[in-house]
């Protein structure tokens, strides 16, 4: 535009035509700049997603691997998929930290099941950065097929180097298919006709499934020189509040009581409280601890009645033989 075009103010704007192409231009650069930034956006989603499904893919790999040293027995490959100050929580509770405590626990695990398999169950696998969150379902079944374990487990893992490893197992149990009768499994040993002779007193024991096969029932006889001086009834149920094995006794001189077990490494742990005849309250910690299938051993601990200490106590219990058929 040149200065005498200043005088004529129709010369300061181009035609309408004009004017519509430049603001068309101006709109296309903008949209060609916009579209260029979200190319980059979609490019950027493109390659975080393509990263985070190859590292859900080496997450699979090392569970893979996992499984695979688990069924070899080999304690030692298990125990360095874990950081070396990783921390596995079982579904008892009980903690376990740094990968030498792990290794002595897979180990002690092989020597008594030699040939469990592991079967995982991956549920799902979040990656966020260089932390990967899974969870699943675990189960594994003895040899010979006789003992299964089922549990829910939560890993954390942290990516180092090209390796995912856990810094965190947690373990809890899987009840959401198991009926109160499927609970009480691990004490169907418990089934049958006992007895344990001691000095002054023999005692006989029997334990029985209800009709509705959901409680364990037991029948205890006390007797001296031949005559029953006390008789005891006891019922085992699965507790869902507690979320553990409970017991309920009931004895002829009118005392009460109920404990909670909890299996812990092949024994039983049961934290017992009484009221006795007399209004006293009593507690005791008893183990139960099968010896081989006909016999068990039985300790009592921490025991008092009101505010007196009782002695401490250990029996053998042996399984009755079948009465002879007549």
């Amino acid at each position: 535009m040149a200065l005498r075009d200043l005088e004529n103010p129709s010369a300061r704007m181009p035609p309408y035509s004009s004017q519509f192409e430049v603001s068309m231009n101006i709109h296309m650069l903008t949209f060609a700049r916009r579209a260029i930034a979200c190319g980059v956006a979609i490019l950027a989603v493109s390659s975080a997603a393509a990263q985070n499904d190859a590292d859900t893919a080496a997450i699979r790999a090392a569970d893979e691997r996992l499984v695979k040293a688990f069924n070899a027995g080999k304690a030692d490959e298990v125990a360095a998929m874990f950081h070396p100050q990783a921390e596995f929580s079982d579904e008892e509770g009980l903690v376990y930290q740094g990968r030498p405590a792990i290794q002595e626990l897979l180990t002690k695990y092989f020597a008594k099941f030699p040939g469990a398999k592991l079967t995982l169950e991956v549920e799902s696998i979040k990656v966020i950065g260089p932390v990967a969150f899974e969870e699943g379902t675990r189960s594994t079944v003895t040899k010979d097929e006789t003992g299964m374990a089922r549990v829910l487990y939560s890993a954390v893992r942290s990516k180092i180097g090209n390796e995912w490893q856990i810094i965190s197992l947690r373990d809890s149990a899987d009840d959401s298919d198991l009926t109160p009768h499927d609970l009480l499994e691990p004490l169907a040993w418990l089934v049958g006709d006992w007895v344990n002779e001691g000095n002054d007193a023999v005692v006989r024991i029997s334990y029985r499934w209800s009709d509705d096969k959901n409680f364990l029932l037991g029948d205890f006889f006390v007797s001296r020189a031949g005559s029953t001086v006390m008789q005891s009834t006891q019922r085992i149920g699965w507790d869902p509040l507690a979320g553990k094995v409970r017991s309920w006794m009931f004895d002829s001189d009118g005392g009460f009581g109920e404990g909670y077990w909890t299996h812990v490494d092949g024994t039983w742990v049961i934290k017992s409280t009484a009221v006795l005849p007399d209004g006293q309250t009593g507690s005791a910690t008893v183990t139960v601890a099968p010896l081989g299938n006909d016999r068990y051993v039985m300790k009592g601990t921490d025991r008092f009645a009101g505010d007196e200490r009782a002695d401490d106590f250990e029996h053998v219990v042996t399984r009755r033989p079948p009465m002879p058929a007549k």
